[in-house]
């Protein structure tokens, strides 16, 4: 056994859940030491969409995800899903080959660590077959237990040193962070001193459903989330839905009329608070989370409480007074009247040629089954899919937005449909993103992932034509003919449907119904929306 040979086992025996990845002479042996202990492989088409997929899948199934990549130019292509997956704090190793030290003229040597760390991942390195157990211990640790994306670096000449195969135990991981009684205490006083408390919470709070649900009902509280915890309280009578730019007017008034807010494992970032504008500025803040560096950091906090999400709301509850709160008869009627976006009246600006998006996605949030995990790309339309298709929980919507690219939202959906077999994976893409990935509809085919992807087609990158262009400005560079995205993807085998009209969608549902042997991709020829109203607020 070989030093390649052995970190492949010990990532398989510590339980990784998937592998991703381009395979070249600088991997060939670990990705196939992965494979032969266990460990299932999805070749890619480029390094983006391996990185990409290996996020999404780490997001939805709660298990490890690994990334094997070729040195030098292959870690590079990878670098910008590694860097939404670090800025996500995704549990993520990424074995990426490297120059032996001596290669000083090698075409593949950069600086791998420094890359690796520009864009917010952790860099590592196996040194010796000696130290290799250790080396890949360590990197387990830190992705999995602080929940960070780490590049362990496999030197070519350590790659090929003999190797003991020693046996290898998992780390026990770190017991949760309670905070103390006092602060407990003084958050439960807050819940209680308040008459309309509004929950929002976050990523970190993802585990803990049943806790905050438990408090808020105790406490009166409305139940909000942001983005990536969309699904969170599904099914909730008093969920509010997205907080922040996607929010639905309702959902923004009962947000702005709270006199409590608690984030919950929530950065309370801009997006998610509108700029601030979304909190009254008599209303209390207070935030609940296991970084302290993330206490405050976007907005200043009334009570900051370290610890971990769920341990903290049920400490709470067995200290807070039971109150009605904000949970009136009147308020629980106007949220299962207004609080989702489809419930919201429109001007349905649908023509002979275009569809609105507002009316395709209400259509879409009909005709697609419950059960299903949906996957959105960046840009100016982001927000129909995600404000009008619905999820049933936390595991059913993945965004990728951390780091703001267009073009990981046809990867995500197939890390996300190969984390959960059980649902059906919906990608919906803009046509630029959708066109810069082009390259991983063949890993859809060749998977025969049973997915549907939906292109909202404007012909633009709709944000810089309606949000950042000048009054006059020339948009030729921004503007595009029609393409026949349908064409393309039966061109890679798929079913492939242009869809216009409402009418359009019938071989959608002639699909739906059918065996669903093969994915297939609707070209969505979209109306121009005039500019998106959560990018007009995120850019006000």
């Amino acid at each position: 056994m070989n030093t390649a040979e052995l970190v492949g086992r010990v990532l398989a025996g510590l339980g990784a859940g998937h592998a991703f990845g381009v395979v070249g002479s600088g991997n060939f042996e670990v990705t196939n030491a992965l494979r032969a202990h266990g460990v299932p492989f999805t070749a890619t088409r480029h390094e983006c969409g391996a990185a990409t997929m290996a996020d999404a899948y780490a997001r939805m199934s709660g298990r490890l995800a690994l990334v094997t990549l070729h040195q030098g130019c292959g870690l590079t292509n990878a670098m910008t899903g590694i860097g939404e997956a670090a800025k996500s704090r995704t549990p993520m190793i990424v074995l990426a080959g490297e120059v032996a030290a001596s290669a000083v003229r090698s075409n593949f040597r950069i600086d791998q660590g420094g890359a690796a760390e520009a864009v917010g991942a952790v860099a590592d390195r196996v040194y010796s077959a000696e130290t290799a157990v250790a080396d890949t211990l360590r990197a387990y640790r830190t992705a999995v237990y602080e929940r960070r994306t780490v590049v362990l670096n496999l030197p070519l000449d350590v790659q090929r040193e003999p190797a003991a195969d020693v046996p290898v135990e998992k780390p026990p991981p770190p017991q949760p962070v309670r905070p103390d009684g006092t602060v407990i205490r003084e958050l439960a006083a807050v819940l209680g001193r308040a008459s309309r408390p509004v929950f929002v919470a976050g990523r970190g709070a993802r585990g803990a459903g049943p806790e905050l649900r438990a408090l808020a009902a105790a406490s009166g509280a409305l139940l909000a989330t942001s983005a990536v915890a969309n699904g969170l309280f599904a099914g909730d009578p008093w969920a509010l839905g997205i907080s922040g730019g996607f929010a639905s007017p309702l959902t923004a008034e009962l947000i702005s009329g709270a006199d409590l807010v608690v984030g919950w494992g929530c950065a309370l970032n801009m997006w998610t608070t509108r700029h601030g504008r979304l909190l009254s500025p008599d209303a209390v803040l207070a935030q609940v989370d296991l970084d302290p560096a993330a206490l405050g950091v976007h907005r200043p906090v009334d009570l900051g409480v370290l610890g971990d999400v769920a341990l903290t709301a049920r400490d709470t509850l067995a200290e807070v007074v039971p109150a009605a709160g904000y949970r009136s008869a009147d308020v629980r009627a106007r949220i299962a009247a207004a609080a989702r976006w489809r419930d919201v009246p429109f001007e349905d600006q649908s023509t002979s040629d275009r569809i609105d998006p507002r009316r395709l996605s209400v259509l879409l949030d009909s005709l697609l089954p419950a059960e299903r995990v949906v996957a959105i790309d960046s840009g100016n339309f982001m927000g129909y899919p995600s404000a009008y298709l619905s999820v049933p929980d936390e595991y059913g919507y993945v965004l990728t937005q951390a780091f703001q690219s267009i073009g990981l939202g046809l990867a995500t959906g197939i890390g996300a449909a190969l984390a959960r077999p059980d649902r059906l994976a919906v990608a919906a893409l803009g046509d630029g993103g959708c066109l810069m990935s082009v390259a991983e509809l063949d890993t859809v085919a060749r998977l025969g992932i049973p997915m549907v992807i939906v292109v909202y087609n404007d012909d633009a990158y709709g944000a810089e034509v309606h949000h950042f262009g000048p009054d006059g400005a020339n948009l030729d560079t921004v503007v595009f003919p029609d393409t026949d995205i349908a064409a393309i993807a039966r061109g890679f085998g798929l079913a492939g449907s242009t869809v216009r009209t409402p009418g359009d969608l019938g071989a959608l549902t002639e699909w739906l119904s059918g065996p669903r042997d093969r994915a297939i991709l609707v070209d969505a020829k979209i109306t121009s929306d005039g500019g998106s109203w959560w990018l007009a607020e995120a850019f006000h």
